[in-house]
């Protein structure tokens, strides 16, 4: 009887083992499974407008596509660029959100064309996109300028748009883009929470306007506002106008 109980139990110990087991294996390979789902990396632009300059922050947005289920662990990205620095910001996302890859050519690579490869990683899976650009002879000669636009829009989004956060207090980091566009200048700030590109008709008046389009940085790849000042010299009050479909590089 007593061997009869002790084969009882043991069988009910076998079952009980091999139960956690294969739980283990099926929660491993969940795991394994979410860690692996394959994806694939967008990048915005695919080329510039024009060429760069030597520390020029060129700015490339990057997303992610889930291919089936999406995984509940962030794909990272990463970037190398020989010829120029590389600085990633929000380098782990999930779909819907947005890094951004800047790279900043170094003065040799002027005359030459800097490769930029933008990789993501998540697990064992891996996806690629390659973009490259040209480096022209050049300087930042519009930040001065460029900057007093943006203080003409400011405190009026700051008044009509509070909803936005943009204050006089709001601290921005500004780069050259486009250098070699002539007609139409373009210049790009960039606060915690919003790209600003200011753009401006070289022209007198009375077509010497400036327009302003925001893009909320790390969730959205295209600008959500925009406004323009239909004459500087007048001292026209902002208006707003329709919303470009694509960011400016």
């Amino acid at each position: 009887m007593r061997d009869k109980r002790l084969a009882g139990i043991l069988g009910r110990c076998t079952t009980a083992i091999i139960a956690i087991v294969a739980l283990a294996g099926l929660q491993l390979a969940c795991g394994e499974g979410a860690q692996n789902t394959a994806f694939q990396i967008n990048v915005v632009p695919e080329q510039l407008k024009g060429d760069s300059i030597a520390g020029q922050h060129c700015v490339f947005l990057v997303t992610i596509s889930d291919d089936g289920q999406a995984s509940e662990l962030p794909v990272r990205i990463s970037a190398e660029a020989p010829g120029a620095s590389v600085v990633i910001y929000h380098e782990d996302i999930f779909t819907g959100e947005v890094a951004e890859v800047v790279v900043i050519p170094a003065q040799a690579s002027v005359g030459k064309t800097v490769t930029v490869t933008i990789t993501g990683n998540r697990g064992n899976s891996t996806d690629q996109q390659v973009v490259d650009f040209a480096v022209a002879e050049g300087e930042d000669d519009r930040q001065e300028y460029a900057g007093e636009l943006l203080d003409k829009f400011v405190p009026w989004l700051a008044e009509n748009h509070p909803e936005l956060g943009v204050t006089v207090d709001t601290a921005w980091n500004g780069t050259m883009v486009s250098p070699v566009w002539l007609i139409v200048s373009h210049y790009l700030f960039f606060s915690d929470e919003w790209e600003a590109h200011i753009y401006w008709h070289v022209m007198i008046p009375p077509y010497d306007w400036a327009k302003i389009d925001l893009r909320h940085r790390f969730d959205e790849l295209a600008p959500s506002y925009a406004f323009e000042i239909s004459s500087l010299d007048a001292s026209s009050e902002p208006i707003a106008i329709e919303v470009p479909e694509t960011v400016w590089r």
